[in-house]
């Protein structure tokens, strides 16, 4: 009886798989009149030709039951290719290739490829172009991993963003211009035949009660993947600190955006608290991903509560999982690149692990004017919304890009540490037209080059030139200034480049730079010791015991391969 059954289910199986499918008949019919695409049709038709998806498919051969069982687990051969249910003999059933069904696809981090900066021989290269960057994500995330006891994928660390996390004792400016540069040169701390050299830039600070007022929007990111406590819930906490700091001239909006993009709450003053902290509370996460037209509406929203005087932000919070294919990323680059130019500014927030696209948030504020990063904890939320809340909000100088000649007299060849994704051609440096970097009030930020001097090395070793742009402006100014070397040791530097230098040198262990030279965390130890100076916020503390947990990981790993 039971041989029967099986010959009698192999005999259906066959039948089933012997079955051909037309494909239904495509309906007749004219066309009406249609109006041209929106931004957010031409995406959607984007990712349908990047995923050579057609229009309609036909509905897929439902697989034929299981077969009985043989001892150990196997099923009988029944026209089952492999004893995997759905792997069809001669076929593959439901458009599954290999017959392997109900395979779920594992999410994963995306980062960037960085390609780090090599040594450049002056005689023939005396010129390097760069943009600045005030993002600060890079170091939140690797703190995220290494408190999972974690080692971070080399391309999630961006040395400039480490650096430039920590404040340092740079001056303020006194003049008409929005920030001062400060230059320094010393002892390389890894390769004792090196010198580096920094060059450093501080904003001016601004009083929060000085801000012009606020036009904001709050684009929240509600699909499913948003529902772990480090994610809405966090967010939803970070925004309630900015609600807090809002003054009546304020206004906020919110978007929200999961399997369709709606206004949770229209411009609401400032000084009704209540109602948007509201707002926020009853949010919750479900549904599946549809970033691309939630970044429309909210832009819809801060056109009709544009302030012409005024700073006009959307500020987005996402694990940055937009379901979008290349072609309707491009489409999205030019909405925010167009809505730049009107003077509408774009904040990212990320947030998330496992399917955390770090590579589309960096993209988004870079071409939106605005910065990036990456909440892991309510303290970094405090960082971003309470003490940093100006620099957050208020540009002071956009398109800023730095440029620097080296004199091959003194310079025989010189790298740049970090800024791999913000390299510039030298020509752009005085074309108007070229995208740069934003400074927000207060914000400081440093570059870091490593150097081979010369036999004569002492004096001026090179020339910094800088442009800017007022935030409404579209004319760029120069600034200049000198570097000089005058032969200080790494131990006789000051404390804010020691501490840079600790900072850099962390960040090429971590990647398992090329250009490591001799670096040891043991020596990150010491540098970070040496220049923690009164650390308020402990921030420089923390960054000692990200170094302790780094040797723990890295000795382990080195175990583990032997």
């Amino acid at each position: 009886m039971k041989r029967a059954a099986i010959v009698l289910l192999s005999l259906i199986t066959l039948i089933i798989v012997s079955c051909k499918h037309e494909e239904p008949a495509g309906g007749g019919g004219g066309l009406a009149a249609v109006k041209p695409p929106s931004v957010i049709e031409r995406m959607k038709a984007a990712a349908r030709r990047d995923a050579k998806e057609p229009a309609s498919t036909p509905a897929p051969v439902p697989p034929p039951p299981p077969p009985p069982m043989r001892a150990g687990g196997l099923y009988a051969q029944s026209g089952v290719s492999g004893g995997v249910v759905g792997g069809v003999v001669g076929g593959v059933v439901g458009g599954v290739p290999g017959g392997v069904v109900g395979v779920e696809e594992v999410p994963q981090p995306s980062y960037a490829k960085l390609v780090e900066h090599d040594f450049f021989e002056t005689k023939s290269a005396a010129l390097t172009t760069f943009s600045i960057d005030v993002d600060r994500a890079s170091y939140a995330n690797i703190r995220r991993f290494l408190n999972n006891n974690q080692y971070p994928p080399p391309d999630a660390v961006r040395i400039e963003e480490m650096v430039n996390y920590f404040t340092y004792a740079l001056p303020q400016p006194k003049g008409d211009d929005p920030f001062t540069i400060t230059t320094e040169v010393a002892g390389c701390p890894w390769n004792n035949k090196h010198r580096l050299m920094r060059v450093a830039l501080q904003g001016r600070n601004l009083d929060e009660w000085k801000m012009a007022p606020n036009n904001l929007v709050f684009l929240l990111d509600v699909s499913g993947s948003m529902q772990p406590p480090m994610r809405l819930p966090l967010i939803k906490s970070a925004f309630r600190l900015l609600v807090n700091r809002l003054r009546p001239e304020d206004t906020v909006a919110i978007v929200v955006y999961a399997g369709a993009a709606g206004v949770v709450l229209p411009p609401t003053s400032g000084a009704d608290k209540a109602t948007i902290i509201n707002a926020l509370d009853r949010l919750n996460a479900g549904g599946s991903t549809a970033g691309a037209e939630g970044i429309e509406l909210a832009y819809k929203m801060a056109e009709q509560s544009f302030h012409k005087d005024g700073n006009n932000r959307v500020i987005l919070a996402t694990d940055g999982d937009f379901n979008v294919g290349i072609s309707s990323t491009e489409e999205l680059q030019k909405l925010i690149e167009e809505k730049r130019q009107h003077n509408i500014f774009l904040t990212t927030i990320g947030v998330g692990d496992d399917n955390y696209r770090d590579d589309m948030l960096e993209m988004l504020a870079d071409k939106g004017n605005g910065n990036y990063a990456y909440l892991d904890s309510m303290k970094e939320a405090e960082k971003v919304f309470k003490s940093e809340l100006t620099g957050t909000l208020v540009t002071i100088a956009k398109d800023v890009k730095v440029q620097i000649e080296f004199d091959p007299a003194r310079v025989e060849s010189y790298r740049q540490i970090g800024y791999e994704n913000r390299a510039l051609e030298n020509k752009d440096f005085e074309d108007d037209t070229k995208d740069a970097g934003e400074l927000g009030a207060g914000h400081s930020v440093t570059a870091l080059y490593e150097i081979v001097p010369a036999s004569n090395a002492k004096g001026q070793i090179a020339t910094v030139r800088l442009r800017y742009k007022e935030p409404h402006g579209e004319t760029s100014k120069l600034l200049t200034g000198a570097v000089n070397d005058e032969g200080v040791s790494e131990y006789a530097a000051s404390a804010d480049m020691k501490f840079a230098a600790a900072v850099a040198e962390l960040g090429m262990l971590l990647r398992n730079s090329p250009h490591k030279g001799s670096a040891t965390f043991a020596d990150v130890t010491s540098l970070v010791r040496g220049a923690r100076g009164a650390d308020i916020d402990g921030y420089r503390e923390e960054l000692l015991r990200m170094v302790d947990t780094s040797n723990a990981l890295m000795s382990n790993k080195q175990v583990a391969s032997e």
